[in-house]
């Protein structure tokens, strides 16, 4: 609803030297509803994360259950990056994710075991493209940004912790 209402209001934009009936009349359900509902939008998500429990040692092992199929985007940025094509880089990884997911196989395993990756990518970068602390390592600009220099990103609590201080 915001998005179509923020439509209206651009398409009111163009014509704001001929004023008219036409552009108040949109404007008068618009604003109130778009502010009305941005403010219901965002209860909603202050109450959420105000209440949200967060399993880190469960997280981490939905990450490891995949056996590395989560970094599978990152494998194949770096195998372009080491002269891959898209195509066969896409190909390659695909291949070796859709044999992992099917038939429960480990990705990172597979991923060493072939000649075409191997031969391309060293060693170091594949573990690197494995590698959690990578993917997270903006974490601490983000929450500066979006919070302020001050703010700095927390543990989340266990359950064992949340049920207590609840």
């Amino acid at each position: 609803m915001v998005r179509s209402n923020a439509q209206a209001g651009f398409e009111n934009v163009a014509l704001w030297h001929e004023r008219d009936i036409s552009h108040s009349s949109a404007e008068r359900v618009i604003v109130p509803d778009s502010t009305t509902l941005v403010d219901y939008l965002l209860q909603k998500t202050a109450n959420l994360i105000d209440t949200m429990l967060v399993y880190p040692e469960r997280m981490r092992a939905n990450l490891e259950s995949t056996g590395g199929l989560v970094f599978s985007g990152q494998l194949l940025l770096d195998l372009v990056e080491h002269g891959v094509s898209r195509e066969d880089a896409y190909r390659a990884v695909q291949t070796h994710a859709m044999r992992a997911w099917k038939e429960g196989l480990n990705f990172r395993e597979q991923i060493l075991q072939d000649q075409l990756i191997t031969s391309r990518v060293p060693r170091a970068q594949i573990d690197r493209a494995f590698d959690l602390e990578r993917q997270l390592r903006n974490i601490g600009k983000i929450f500066t940004r979006v919070f302020g220099p001050d703010a700095k990103p927390t543990r989340a609590k266990s359950r064992k912790k949340a049920k207590r201080t609840k």
